[in-house]
């Protein structure tokens, strides 16, 4: 076969399918085409009234968002409101405090200064009681330190003067022993 005859012959049997087919669709359409007919009323009937069902839920929906959006947009403007509220009550419980922060530093920063005056003024006033009693004290040593060399030169002075009258008390009882003994007085010379 060559392949013009090919092509015909596919063509012949398409056009018998076809053929074929349009007359299935006849006798299905004599047999069936009143149950069909009314199938496809019934389903454009169903198809409207969920049509219509549809658009009414989706109206439903659309008001009760709409309601939502709008008791939402209620709130979150009072929660806004509120929150706004809360931030400037807190700002300015903050500020309070900041502001009793600062007199507290500004008082202890006070009481810090007035002691180390105090402090300063009693290290001065016992430095200058500590000089005054090295002074006095310096005083009181020199003072006994001259009554001790007094009294030493004193004892000193006497000791010096005991002795020489030993001499001398020495020299007489010689004299007086040699009287006694009898012998003759020889002049010593010094």
């Amino acid at each position: 076969m060559t392949a013009t005859k090919k092509k015909e012959a596919a063509a012949k049997t398409e056009n018998n399918d076809l053929h074929e087919e349009g007359n299935i669709d006849k006798i299905r359409d004599i047999l069936f085409g009143v149950q069909v007919r009314d199938f496809e009323e019934r389903f454009l009937k169903l198809e409207k009234h969920f049509d219509k069902e549809i658009e009414k839920t989706q109206a439903k929906t659309e008001k009760r968002i709409n309601s939502l959006e709008e008791s939402l947009k209620k709130e979150l403007g009072a929660l806004t409101e509120k929150l706004y509220v809360e931030q400037d009550s807190r700002s300015d419980a903050i500020k309070g405090v900041t502001e009793e922060l600062k007199i507290a530093a500004s008082n202890l920063d006070q009481e810090i200064s007035k002691i180390n005056e105090k402090n300063a003024k009693s290290e001065s006033d016992l430095r200058k009681n500590i000089a005054e009693q090295s002074k006095s004290l310096t005083a009181d040593i020199q003072k006994r330190e001259r009554k001790i060399l007094g009294s030493l030169e004193k004892e000193s002075e006497e000791l010096q003067d005991s002795k020489a009258d030993r001499e001398a008390l020495a020299k007489m009882f010689a004299e007086m022993a040699q009287r006694l003994l009898g012998e003759p007085k020889e002049t010593k010379s010094k």
